[in-house]
């Protein structure tokens, strides 16, 4: 055997330890989220950017239908196929993967300092943070500029002013006045009544007062909320019973429906959809009258965390420092238009409908969806059976805040 030189030696020993750190640290890491509409996105642009930085590390993007994702999430922790980062969204659900043991501890990882109190505020317990931050929503009305235009309509501020327009578009015949279906149901609590909602139930203070059980769904401001829902029935389409989420986009992006209540994440698929055949923007939910607060839902939506289980969890670690940079903030916030930025980095909107939305935290006061944070098994499907309900006519406002209370009152 031919003996090696001390030179020798120690550059085989170099060699096998840089072959030992490429084995470490190059690998694969499989990204588990609900955003089914950012998927070219993050294959084209956000991955393609990290991997600049990073080359040997490969990145896939595994989206699930968004209305699954908590179901199959809870599958894949069982079964061991759940990816190596997993899209968080806040309070409860990411919560109790945390405390199931699925997602790691963050309270080493670097990148954290990057982001305010209160967003790390939705993904950390007792102070132990399991989930990065990523971006939070806003939800209003979407609006067609030219309908508006040709039919010499203004954006309204108040209530009576939203129902003039809605009667005008309704009376001139040419279009549908608002693009909202209750098929689904989620949209009909999160987009239209945890949008609108908040004007009632002053933000926070309303919000917090269920929480806390100083209020109730009965109380007066939460029945009014899906009072004023009812009063949308009429500006519907023809068997909006049966019309999807996705009915209600095409119906927009197609241009026969003049409103669409949304929320900033659609700016994205929008873009896409209406390619520039028409001009669009965006308005905050009208106030009962002139001269009251306005409040909007501008709601934590996306974190990411680690799997406690993760293939490669060295690598994922390396994916999420880089999230937390203000590169991914730029490009989170301008190519998947429509979701800000959580993070201390200032970074400037270029979409004009998604500037738009953001300067409504200039003049509102701004809350979370309603049931964040209502420790109360089954809470959210009965937000979502009691606001289709409402806008069916198969419950009154008053049953269907009954019927919510009495899950909350039932834990």
């Amino acid at each position: 055997m031919k003996l090696l030189t001390k030179n020798s030696a120690r550059a085989t020993l170099l060699t096998m330890a840089v072959s030992m750190v490429m084995q470490v640290s190059a690998g694969e890491v499989l990204i588990d989220t609900w955003r089914t509409d950012d998927k070219d996105l993050w294959e084209d642009v956000i991955i393609p950017a990290f991997n600049k930085h990073h080359p040997d590390i490969k990145v896939t993007y595994r989206p699930t239908n968004p209305p699954d994702y908590n179901a199959t999430m809870d599958s894949r922790f069982k079964g061991g196929t759940a990816g190596d980062l997993i899209a968080c969204r806040p309070f409860e659900v990411s919560l109790s993967w945390y405390h199931k043991g699925n997602l790691k501890s963050l309270q080493q990882q670097p990148g954290l300092d990057n982001f305010p109190a209160f967003a790390k505020a939705a993904w950390s317990d007792q102070g132990v943070p399991y989930c990065m931050p990523i971006a939070s929503v806003l939800h209003g009305f979407f609006y067609n500029e030219e309908i508006f235009s040709e039919l010499s309509l203004t954006v309204p501020k108040t209530e009576a002013e939203f129902f003039a327009v809605l009667d005008a578009i309704k009376k001139e015949g040419s279009y549908l006045p608002m693009a909202l279906g209750s098929n689904d149901k989620w949209e009909d609590y999160e987009v239209a009544y945890a949008g609108v909602g908040p004007n009632y139930w002053h933000g926070e203070t309303g919000r917090q007062g269920i929480i806390d059980g100083q209020r109730k769904f009965t109380d007066q401001p939460f029945v009014d909320a899906w009072k004023y829902m009812a009063k949308w029935r009429p500006y519907l389409g023809k068997g909006y019973q049966s019309q999807t989420y996705s009915d209600s986009q095409t119906l927009f992006t197609l241009g026969r429906a003049a409103i669409y209540p949304g929320g900033s994440w659609e700016i994205s698929g929008f873009n896409k959809a209406i390619e520039g055949e028409f001009e669009y923007s965006a308005f905050y939910p009208p106030v009962q009258k002139a001269g009251d607060q306005c409040y909007i839902t501008d709601h934590v939506d996306i974190g990411m965390g680690i799997n406690k289980q993760a293939n490669n969890p060295t690598d994922a670690a390396v994916f999420l420092e880089w999230v937390a940079s203000a590169e991914f903030a730029d490009l989170y916030t301008n190519k998947v238009s429509g979701f800000f930025s959580l993070s201390n980095h200032d970074i400037a909107v270029k979409d004009p409908v998604a500037a738009e939305i953001k300067s409504w935290r200039d003049n509102c006061q701004s809350t979370v969806r309603l049931h964040s944070q209502i420790k109360a098994d089954g809470i959210l499907g009965s937000l979502y059976d009691a606001s289709a309900g409402v806008l069916n006519a198969t419950r009154t406002p008053e049953q269907a805040a009954a019927d919510v209370q009495a899950v909350l009152d039932s834990q």
